[in-house]
This record gives structure tokens, sequence and C-alpha cells, in this order.
């Protein structure tokens, strides 16, 4: 079968399909041992013979899904050049190659899901699908009905708006307020810089839900592979 190369990396749990292309770039990957810098090739699952940074890659053929509750202060990648912890530490136990789905920020904690089936990174990270995730935002102040309806028709970050988004109260915690906020995209600090245009900045962040899948009672720090029916879900969007 003949695939784009980008995909083929995805697909052998190598990075992320973006991951991937930056990959490329880069000038870390070969192809019959030369070298390929630019974006559009392709390779041959069944002759081609694919390297990444010196070492051949194997395509994948058992998929793994894990989801994480992740706390503040790792960062959500599988290497960081400054020598911060990662996700992956705290996946110590899984001897299978995983990426993360997404990102959680530094200082944001929990449910992230990783996986080596590149073609559902693709999908649960591509904007077109717009699948829903829910967080708890402790926010300062309390957001008025003008915050609520900014949220609900998009609000303006970085020079552009985003898709709707829902912000509901849930408790008032002395100079603070507990919100449930909903989102449909994955832009860099998305929820922090929505809460901030809207004069109520980001106390604590904790992502609860993915699409129907909950972060449940998940202990901080720690994983579980998903179950049959959450797969099926997830493959279902």
């Amino acid at each position: 079968m003949v695939i784009r190369l980008q995909k083929f990396l995805a697909d052998a749990g190598v990075a992320s399909r973006r991951k991937a292309e930056e990959l490329i770039l880069e000038g870390k990957v070969s192809v019959n041992g030369q070298t390929v810098d630019q974006l559009g090739a392709k390779v041959d699952t069944e002759r081609d013979e694919v390297f990444f940074e010196g070492r051949r890659v194997i395509p994948v053929t058992v998929f793994h899904y894990y989801m994480l509750h992740k706390p503040e202060g790792y960062v959500t990648t599988v290497k960081d050049q400054f020598g911060r912890p990662t996700v992956m530490d705290l996946l110590k136990d899984v001897k299978e190659r995983v990426v993360p789905v997404g990102r959680l920020d530094y200082d944001t904690s929990g449910l992230l899901l990783l996986t080596n089936d590149g073609d559902l990174v693709y999908r649960l990270t591509h904007p077109k699908h717009q699948v829903k995730k829910i967080y708890l935002a402790k926010v300062f102040g309390k957001p008025d009905q003008r915050a609520i309806t900014l949220f609900r028709h998009g609000v303006t970050i970085d020079g552009r708006k985003t898709e709707p988004a829902q912000l509901e109260l849930l408790e008032e915690l002395g100079k603070y307020t507990l919100c449930r906020i909903t989102i449909t995209e994955g832009r860099n600090r998305q929820v922090r810089k929505m809460c901030e245009a809207v004069k109520h900045p980001v106390a604590t962040l904790k992502r609860v839900a993915t699409g129907e899948l909950d972060l449940g009672d998940l202990p901080r720090g720690k994983y579980r592979a998903l179950t049959e029916k959450e797969i099926a879900y997830l493959k279902s969007l």
C-alpha cells in the first residue's frame, strides 16, 4: 500500500501526523537510504525502508490506547529540550511507543489520551472534527452575562475568533468562581486566553472530559487502558 510518509510515521507511533511533518522538514527521516526533507513524499509500506534518526521504523499492527490524569508540572511532549518532566515519565510501565493526543499546558491538569494509533490522533486533533472538550476552571471574579454571551458567539484571541463555546457558572468561591467551560478546538492555551479576554483570568484549570470520555475518579498521575467501548466510540468520531 502506498501512503504519505507523514501518515506512515504517525501509524508507526513515531509522532502525530503534524509532528511527523515537522520531523520530515527537519531532515530526520530517510527512505531507502535517502534523506527526505520535503512534504509530499510517499512510501510503499511493503517495500520501502523508512528510518527516523537512524532507526528503522516498523509499522504498528497492534494499537494501544490510554487515558492519563495529567498533573500540573508536566509538559505534554515525548521529550523536552529543557529537561522538564514530561507526561511520558508517568507511563513508565507502558512498553509501547505512544504519543499524546493533543496537548495540555504545563500548568493544566486533567484528562489526556495517548495512543500509537496515528489515524486516531489525526482525527481527534483535526479542527474539522470539533471534538468536545470540557474543563473545570477556577477563575478570578464572577463572569457576567456579557462574558457568557461572548463565549457563546466566539472570543477573539490571537487575532482570530474562536468557535462557539460554553461558559457555565457552578459555584462562587470567595474571590473566585468555579466554571465549566466547553470548547471544540485545541488552540494554544485557548481556555486561558479566552478567560483573559473576558477579564476573568484562570487560577486553576482541569480537563475533565473529551467527547463522551470522562476522567471520572482516575487518580492524579495515574493512567489506565481504555475499554473496548471507549475505543469504539473514539473510532466512531
